[in-house]
């Protein structure tokens, strides 16, 4: 539920950005400019929120990034001037900084090894609802409350997300009143609340390693933030459709991820049970998914047929959404007792991709007035994704020093799961 109101709260203004756009007075360029506003502090918060995250625990850096968020969503609904509305964007930026890095590190306690795969698909694959789900129900509200109205709905019920998760979540499994033994047996042994191991940030080795994984995340994430911030107006300028049909094929398309994000998980864990291999399970469907992407693509450069031009971005986005369950695993393979800090490493190729990817599109759509040469540099890069998808090494485990910390023994109730005593 938390990918997928991130992603509402992100791509929201990718839908009201014809009615921005009008309002406001603004070129694709000028745009361009904000819709990457949310990805400087995004950007810079990765690697820091990471590292908060593995610190102070999930549950409460997720709460303070949900309330930031939330209320960002709400002023972007009161913005009245560019500079404005950039600056509430960037705060929006700050509160999503390090949401998926430090929900990674909630699930390295609460996913069992052979399960990542599927559990990084999952909750992407909320994350790519939430995008299909986002353009028509921003449109409706357009219609109903006008375009500032519908970012203070979808922020007041981001706030409502807020109170559950600090109510609901706990960062040890041990300590949940629903959690039983047998579960809490599948589940990382350091969750069981008997001892606590702790280890500074190995920065240079964890950067070293990490450094392949980020590059080919940019690759990815270009096309990405291409589709979320650009695909509803694509379709309103270059197909002449009204804000409601494009909202609906932009809609389309986004639903071809959810598929993707689901099968991309489940297949790199059906992968690692049948071989044992770790790195075939995860590049294999990696480099599978950005090849298929590229072969996708490349029929909307020889068509203006409208069905031709959705089925053929649907399928690119399924394929490179293929990438998803895998390539978030991989933080979690090499850095165990890092993968907040090791993910938010990798998801700054992403966030760097948030920041140049939607201004190159504003830019080569005002020059050219075409809508489709934007979509070359994703050929390139999805390209480029798969051949450096080889230099990546899951497989490698960092190995780090620990200071362990020991705790009281956990009382043990017959049929009951064991109480924590984990001290932080």
């Amino acid at each position: 539920m938390m990918y997928l109101i991130t992603y509402i709260d992100r791509v929201n203004i990718a839908t009201a950005a014809s009615e921005i756009q009008r309002e406001l007075s603004l070129t694709n360029t000028k745009l361009g400019f904000v819709l990457s506003a949310f990805a400087y502090p995004y950007l810079l918060f990765q690697i820091f929120g990471g590292w908060v995250g593995d610190r102070f625990g999930p549950r409460l850096t997720l709460f303070v990034c949900g309330v930031i968020w939330a209320v960002a969503t709400i002023l972007t609904g009161l913005a009245g001037t560019l500079l404005t509305l950039f600056l509430v964007r960037v705060l929006l930026g700050v509160g999503e900084g390090a949401t998926f890095p430090v929900a990674t590190r909630a699930m390295q306690s609460w996913t069992p090894t052979g399960r990542r795969g599927f559990a990084q698909g999952i909750t992407h694959a909320f994350a790519r609802f939430g995008n299909a789900v986002t353009p028509p129900i921003v449109a409706w509200l357009i219609a109903l409350v006008t375009w500032r109205g519908s970012f203070v709905a979808l922020g007041c019920v981001s706030l409502v997300w807020v109170a559950v998760w600090v109510l609901y979540f706990r960062d040890n499994p041990a300590d949940h009143p629903g959690i039983t033994r047998e579960e809490l047996e599948r589940l990382p042994s350091r969750s069981a609340g008997t001892t606590l191991a702790a280890s500074e940030v190995p920065w240079k080795a964890l950067a070293i390693r990490m450094l392949p994984v980020t590059i080919v995340y940019f690759c990815y994430g270009w096309t990405l933030w291409l589709y979320l911030n650009w695909l509803p107006s694509f379709f309103l300028h270059e197909y002449k459709l009204e804000i409601a049909r494009s909202a609906l094929f932009a809609s389309a398309v986004f639903f071809a991820g959810v598929g993707g994000d689901l099968l991309g998980g489940t297949l790199s864990d059906a992968v690692l049970k049948r071989t044992g291999n770790v790195r075939m399970a995860r590049l294999s469907v990696v480099v599978i998914g950005f090849l298929c992407s590229f072969a996708s693509l490349l029929p909307i450069f020889a068509t203006r047929d409208l069905r031709a031009i959705v089925l053929c971005l649907a399928a690119a986005f399924f394929f490179a959404e293929l990438v998803i369950g895998p390539m978030w695993a991989i933080p979690m393979d090499i850095a165990p007792k890092h993968s907040g800090t090791a993910s938010g490493i990798m998801n700054t190729g992403s966030a760097l991709a948030a920041i140049l990817s939607p201004l190159a599109f504003g830019l080569v759509a005002d020059v050219t007035g075409d809508w489709h040469l934007p979509f070359l540099g994703s050929l390139g890069l999805l390209l480029l994704g798969a051949l450096l998808a080889f230099t990546m090494h899951p497989e490698r485990q960092l190995q780090t020093p620990d200071i362990t910390l020991q705790t009281a023994p956990a009382r043990i109730v017959p049929g009951k799961a064991p109480a924590s005593t984990e001290r932080r």
